[in-house]
């Protein structure tokens, strides 16, 4: 059997040449939900203030906005054009909660409707939708999947939703990507250690180990299919462990482009020391390290698996393949053992 041309060297080398179908949100909910026939869905979206901007969609076009926007163009109007019909399910109502200013983070209960009734997410959306699709800011995958054991419903994360995601991560088929993704977890399950060495632009080489105690590798491949509650996070396409131990130094981008060395000991970042940017931002970090150490206690080791473009949104960036990524933080979700009480 010929390989997928994605998997052309010239693809592999250049993600950005490859030609995806266009976005169409009945084949995506399909593929990832099915069955969908007899489902009630809704969306969630989140606001600094939800209860000014989600009534009448009065964010709509307005600036600062993008991912919300692109929530109500191609999954509002969309399910409410024919998806929903197609697809045999009902709902599609948009709901908005407050910004969590944080990936990962609880969600506060309060959620309001586009009439700008103040509703519970407990009392009014867990338990009363089938499929919940959460287009927001930052990650909710997290929470999501503990709600959704508890009220019993399946759903998606997608944060971060720009027009690359949407044209390129959003729009590949997710059967595929998930045959990929097996694949990869295949090979790499068991694995008792990874070492991985990040050359810096000086030729300094630095050097992370990770103790993985032989357990067996898990991947985030975008199906939710059947009755099981569980929560996809979209784009999917990664392989990834739980540290079990670590030690060594890895660099890290911030979000104001600082970059910064973190030092590692028992698989917790004991400190950030600059390589170029504001020392004000290492300062900070090194300060939330000493408040609560917890931040820094290495959750994830994740591989990327599919062959995309990148997109400026970690969502994304971190499924593509021959890259790979460290998370600090809140593991639960994916049966590690740092919990929101810790921190």
């Amino acid at each position: 059997m010929s390989k997928p041309s994605y998997l052309d060297e010239e693809i592999l080398l250049n993600p950005e040449k490859r030609v995806f179908p266009k976005f169409d949100l009945v084949n995506l909910l399909d593929t990832v939900f099915a069955p969908t026939r007899g489902c009630r869905v809704c969306i969630l979206v989140d606001f600094e203030s939800p209860q000014l901007w989600i009534k009448d969609f009065a964010f709509r076009n307005q600036d600062g906005f993008e991912v919300q926007n692109n929530a109500y163009t191609y999954f509002y109007e969309e399910l409410r054009a024919g998806a929903l019909e197609e697809l045999g399910m009902t709902g599609g109502e948009m709901f908005a909660y407050k910004y969590t200013y944080g990936s990962n983070l609880d969600l506060s209960d309060e959620v309001w409707d586009t009439d700008g009734n103040r509703l519970s997410l407990d009392d009014d959306i867990y338990s009363k939708y089938d499929i919940v699709l959460c287009i927001s800011t930052w990650s909710a995958t997290a929470p999501l999947t503990a709600k959704c054991k508890q009220f019993n419903f399946r759903g998606a994360t997608m944060h971060g939703m720009n027009d690359i995601i949407l044209g390129s991560g959003l729009a590949v088929n997710y059967q595929e990507v998930s045959d990929d993704a097996e694949k990869m977890r295949a090979a790499l399950t068991g694995a008792e250690s990874v070492e991985i060495d990040f050359e810096l632009e000086d030729g300094e080489i630095l050097t992370a180990w990770l103790g993985l105690g032989g357990q067996e590798a898990q991947k985030s491949h975008g199906l939710c299919r059947g009755t099981k509650p569980d929560i996809a996070n979209l784009p999917a396409g990664e392989v990834y462990f739980v540290p079990q131990d670590a030690r060594g130094k890895f660099p890290m981008k911030y979000e104001d482009g600082t970059l910064g060395v973190l030092d590692v000991v028992n698989r917790d970042v004991v400190k950030s020391t600059l390589i170029e940017g504001r020392q004000a931002t290492i300062d900070e970090h090194n300060a939330r390290l000493a408040d609560d150490p917890m931040t820094g206690t290495l959750g994830e080791l994740g591989f990327g698996t599919q062959v995309l473009p990148v997109s400026y949104q970690d969502i994304q960036d971190e499924k593509v393949l021959g890259t790979c990524h460290l998370a600090t933080g809140r593991d639960d979700h994916l049966g590690g053992d740092i919990v929101p009480e810790m921190f």
